[in-house]
Order: structure tokens, then C-alpha cells, then sequence
């Protein structure tokens, strides 16, 4: 390790204080102490770091859980309407067993605070819509959602998925 330079004490204090040992064995042992706190705060603050990332990794995985738990009902759900269809040959109850699961799963998305975004005659919206044709109709005004190809959802005002969406233009003559 280097020798670390004398250090200096500022011209207010060398008026006050003669040079001398005592006067340097003082700074030395003020330079020590301060070194000694810095060490201890870098020491304090990487371990503070650490263990944010570590609660931080710890929420995540808490979180993902809590979603995996609420879904796996419905997975269950989808693995008997799989069995049974395998076996059935009626269709209607098939169909049946297949819109509870989906109410099962929209009831679920709701208790997650996911919804679905509004799409069909609302105006088209960049920020929650994705337009990916046109089509020419009467029926709306141009601008507007005619069809939706694909659900968009949202959690509060935080978009995780656009609706694809076919927008209205004017018929043209």
C-alpha cells in the first residue's frame, strides 16, 4: 500500500495551533478515522445494494407465484375439458365445459386487475390500438374500430398488449 501524503491542515487552524507533533499526530489519527468511515460506508452501501437486488429478485419470483397460483385452476380445468373431449361425442356439452373455463379465466384475469381494451365503434387509438388494415363501411365513421382480430389488455393504465384491430375509412364513390 502507498504512503499516504502528509496532509496539510488549513490556514485558520495553523494560526491557531503551532506546528508540532501533537499537532500532526492529531490530523494523522483525523485522516485515519475519516479513511476508516468512508471504508465503512462503501462497506454499508455495497451490502445495501446487495440486498435490494436480492428483495427485489425475492418480489419478482413472490409475484410470479401468486399469478402461476391463481392460473393453475383454470389450467386444470382446460387439462378435464382435454380428457373429456378425447371420449365425448357430444359436442354441446364440449362447448359448455369450454365457456366455463373461459369465464373461469376471465374471472381470474378481473382478481389479477387485467382487462380487456375496448376496441369495436370507439375511435382508433394509437396508444391501445394497433391498426393493421381498413376496411371501407358506412357503418361507422371513419377513424373508428370496425373489428377487433386480437384482444388487447391492460393492467390499471399500463398496456401489456395493443388490440390488432381493422379500422373503418370512408366508402369512397
Amino acid at each position: 500500500m502507498a504512503e499516504s501524503q502528509p496532509v496539510e491542515a488549513p490556514s485558520s487552524i495553523r494560526e491557531e495551533v503551532q506546528p508540532g507533533v501533537e499537532t500532526e499526530a492529531a490530523l494523522s489519527a483525523e485522516v485515519a478515522r475519516l479513511k476508516d468511515q468512508l471504508l465503512r460506508t462503501l462497506a454499508d452501501f455495497d451490502n445495501f445494494r446487495k440486498r435490494t437486488r436480492r428483495e427485489i429478485s425475492d418480489a419478482e419470483r413472490v409475484a410470479r407465484e401468486d399469478v402461476l397460483r391463481e392460473l393453475l385452476p383454470v389450467f386444470d380445468n382446460l387439462e378435464r375439458a382435454n380428457q373429456h373431449a378425447v371420449g365425448s361425442t357430444d359436442v354441446q356439452s364440449l362447448a359448455d365445459g369450454i365457456q366455463i373455463v373461459m369465464r373461469q379465466f376471465v374471472e381470474t384475469l378481473t382478481k389479477l386487475g387485467v382487462e380487456r381494451v375496448a376496441t369495436v365503434g370507439l375511435p382508433f387509438d394509437p396508444a391501445m390500438h394497433e391498426a393493421v388494415q381498413q376496411v371501407e363501411t358506412a357503418e361507422l365513421p371513419a377513424g373508428c374500430v370496425a373489428q377487433e382480430l386480437l384482444a388487447g389488455y391492460h393492467v390499471g393504465d399500463r398496456l401489456i398488449r395493443p388490440a390488432m384491430v381493422v379500422v373503418a375509412r370512408p366508402v369512397s364513390s
